[in-house]
């Protein structure tokens, strides 16, 4: 019977996983889509832990991955990977993030959707949404054989052995070739196939390889393309497909399970917290699977006790299921009356592994329950809900994974309280929880209700994403968001009556401080290495910064060094362009401490310095104006910041003023973050210049944004200047027409927050 449990955790990624690799038990490979490849190492045993460092950081999403076996021109292998861009990256393990690749593989003309490498590791097989399939030599770059005939995307490629080639594709074809390019064989499956699997020599089904995909069935065929067997279970997409060492089959899927297979029969069931199971695989030396799924996890899976997670993480992983939440459009249609109720789970059995029923518990709720042939029993894998609020990602509080993390201003002067909520739970039960635990009087119950059913009742499942459409008919189902901004942005504001005006500053001061300064120290190196000496810091300089970076790592920002402080502005604004972002990255934290920012803007002029570097200059990486902005932003974190801010806003508006519109999300959110604490600086300084110009720029900001983020920022800045007088609301109606870009940002930020600020600046105009 299927014994699998959790062994590992690996956190890392910032965006869905979409494949992974597990070429050696104390060695992980995951591909995300926040454009980065990472390799895992195990770093302790028991229980595992992994650590992870980036291989691959691109500039879009990353979706497929294959890993080329050591061999004696490459003895530590190869790590290929493509997504979006195009390009197939290939390099050694070894290599470091800035280091050239070995070979950087170009033919395909649109996302590269599938990799798989021969056992013998001298074919590369890739298949993309530009409806072709291609060979490459490994070692022999220069060409490629394309594989001819597709009539849609390729999602699945098989290097079945060195003679066969195999391919499953959207237009509902298996297709088997030869490396040459000849097509042997097209076997029609009837839907869309999305994965395929090389099934060992005498296996007892006697069939050769495995198909699966949108009908979510399993299939087995041998090679002449009979059909041999259906495995059927999942009842939704089936991603990815992998074979354990004894031959028995693994399958991942957009039900959220992970299932093994033994004889045609659905052995065990692994359900995961998320939206969807992107890919697995697994380790052939030891029969340990790794999975990826949309809560950007990876997770490995065990059956040999001594790997076993500790008992508590295995706990948690089993809780974190049953608090998930199940969008209801997965599950297709539900007639609640005629859902049984809780006593049903004691007088029936379930009649196979894996086998899902709905509940209708006593309080309304619709719980998914799933049968366990190990077990004997039902157990719970989540709430039904008609919407859940956030895009499969949790946020983790105090060990646990939440939907929601909210902070909760409750006392002035005092810091907030942190109010997790997952949209299964019964929002009364969580707040009088909420209260019980922080002592607070029951008045609070129901505004503390009021705040969550508020804030979380117009979020949805999956958003809309930049990739582009995908070609083969998926729109309609979950897609991933794009990766979360560095920083956590503001939670939404805390129960109060009315939002407006915002009357606290906003800083950005969230930080990984040792991988910046580990960048830092690469980047440093990398100019050793091209001779820069003028710009590379010599060893006493690294140690200067290291004491910095850990001052700023305790919050003793006050303490660090003047010379330190020159160090990291030569690093942000001399450096070449692409080696500046960690620099400016430690210069963003600099500047929200007294000590820092006076010597900054008196001995280093940095706002001038920032100018002249090119930090806004309509060619400087996004990124790096990014990161300046959100430097600006933090000025207001202390007095002789807002002062500078205050005395320098000509020059900083004009450095800000030409990215209104930039589609990129996280430098629109630092700019609308800037412009919040601008709004707040302006209610002491009713500046009437200052204020039109901002609403000006808000005005088109409003206009322009996508993002429901940077959109709610914008009108919580806009709120709080039209709060300043009567006469800026009707310069705002009247000459501004601030009503059209309202309306504009209400229709694309459908939230509640977005339309209870817009309900406020209604009323202000109106007035």
């Amino acid at each position: 019977m299927g014994d699998y449990k959790l062994s590992a955790v690996l956190r890392g990624h910032e965006s869905d996983v979409r494949s992974v690799a597990f070429p050696h038990p104390t060695t992980v490979v995951s591909a995300s889509r926040d454009f980065s490849v990472r390799l895992w190492k195990l770093q302790s045993e028991k229980p595992p832990s992994f650590d992870s460092t980036i291989k691959i950081q691109g500039k879009e999403f990353i979706n497929s991955l294959a890993i080329v076996p050591p061999t004696a021109e490459f003895p530590e292998g190869l790590i290929v990977s493509s997504g979006k861009d195009q390009i197939i990256d290939v390099r050694p393990p070894s290599k470091a993030l800035d280091d050239n690749a070995e070979a950087l593989l170009i033919g395909h003309a649109s996302n590269v959707c599938a990799l798989d490498v021969s056992q013998d590791g001298r074919l590369i097989i890739s298949g993309s949404w530009d409806t072709e399939a291609r060979v490459w030599q490994v070692g022999k770059w220069e060409d490629s054989t394309v594989l001819k005939g597709h009539e849609a995307s390729v999602w699945a490629v098989l290097a079945y052995d060195s003679a066969t080639i195999i391919t499953g594709c959207a237009d509902q074809q298996i297709r088997i070739f030869q490396p040459t390019g000849k097509l042997v064989r097209s076997i029609k499956t009837g839907d869309v196939v999305r994965a395929l699997c090389r099934l060992p020599p005498n296996h007892p089904s006697g069939a050769h390889f495995a198909s699966a995909g949108n009908d979510a069935v399993v299939r087995l065929w041998t090679l002449d393309g009979h059909q041999v067997s259906e495995l059927r279970g999942h009842e939704n997409f089936i991603y990815s497909l992998a074979v354990l060492p004894d031959g028995r089959l693994v399958s991942a899927g957009e039900d959220r399970t992970v299932r093994l297979w033994e004889k045609n029969e659905c052995i065990q069931t692994i359900t995961h917290p998320a939206i969807s199971v992107w890919t697995v695989a697994v380790c052939s030396e030891n029969g340990d699977i790794v999975t990826g799924a949309s809560d950007r996890l990876v997770r490995v899976f065990t059956r040999e006790p001594q790997r076993y997670a500790d008992p508590a993480a295995i706990e948690q992983f089993s809780e974190d299921v049953k608090s998930s939440a199940i969008p209801q459009q997965s599950m297709g249609n539900i007639n609640k009356e005629k859902l049984p109720g809780p006593e049903f789970l004691t007088q029936k059995s379930g009649t196979k592994e894996g086998q899902v029923q709905m509940i209708l518990e006593g309080n309304g709720n619709i719980t998914a329950y799933q049968w366990s042939m190990a077990a004997n029993q039902w157990v719970s894998v989540g709430t039904v809900v008609d919407q859940a609020g956030s895009d499969g990602r949790k946020i983790s509080h105090n060990g646990k994974e939440y939907d929601y993390v909210f902070d909760v201003d409750i006392e002035e002067g005092k810091p907030p309280l942190k109010l997790p909520y997952n949209v299964s739970q019964n929002p009364y039960e969580v707040a009088r929880k909420f209260c019980e635990d922080h002592k607070l009087p029951l008045t609070y119950l129901d505004q503390v209700t009021n705040f969550i059913v508020q804030n979380t009742q117009g979020a949805t499942l999956g958003q809309s994403t930049s990739q582009g459409a995908d070609p083969w008919g998926t729109d309609a189902r979950y897609r991933p968001g794009d990766a979360a901004p560095s920083q956590a942005p503001p939670q939404p504001p805390a129960p109060k009556a009315k939002i407006l005006p915002q009357k606290e500053y906003l800083d950005i001061l969230t930080a990984n401080h040792k991988p910046i300064f580990k960048k830092l120290q690469e980047f440093n190196q990398a100019l050793v290495n091209d001779g820069s000496k003028g710009l590379s810091m010599n060893p006493s300089d690294i140690e200067q910064l290291s004491a910095a970076v850990s001052l700023l790592e305790k919050g003793s920002a006050k303490d660090i060094d003047p010379s330190a402080i020159d160090l990291i502005v030569k690093a942000a604004t001399e450096w070449p362009e692409d080696k500046r972002l960690p620099g400016l990255d430690l210069l963003r934290l600099l500047f929200s401490a007294e000590e820092p920012v006076a010597y900054l803007t008196t001995e280093q002029n940095i706002l001038q310095r920032l100018a002249s570097s090119g930090a806004f200059a309509p060619t400087s990486p996004l990124n790096n104006t990014m990161m300046a902005v959100r430097s600006l932003s933090n000025l207001f974190k202390t007095d002789i910041g807002r002062a500078i801010a205050g005395d320098e806003f000509n020059q900083i508006h004009e450095s800000v003023s030409a990215f209104l519109t930039t589609p990129n999300r996280n430098l629109i959110i630092a700019i609308t973050t800037l412009y919040i604490n601008y709004s707040v600086l302006l209610t002491g300084d009713n500046n009437a210049d200052r204020v039109l110009s901002l609403l000006d720029d808000l005005n088109k900001i409003l206009h322009s944004a996508k993002d429901s983020e940077a959109i709610y920022r914008a009108l919580v800045a806009t709120g709080t200047l039209l709060s300043l007088d009567s006469d800026f609301c009707e310069a705002g109606r009247d000459i501004l027409q601030l009503p059209s870009a309202i309306s504009a940002a209400e229709k694309q930020a459908k939230e509640p927050r977005v339309k209870n600020v817009v309900a406020e600046i209604r009323e202000q105009l109106q007035d």
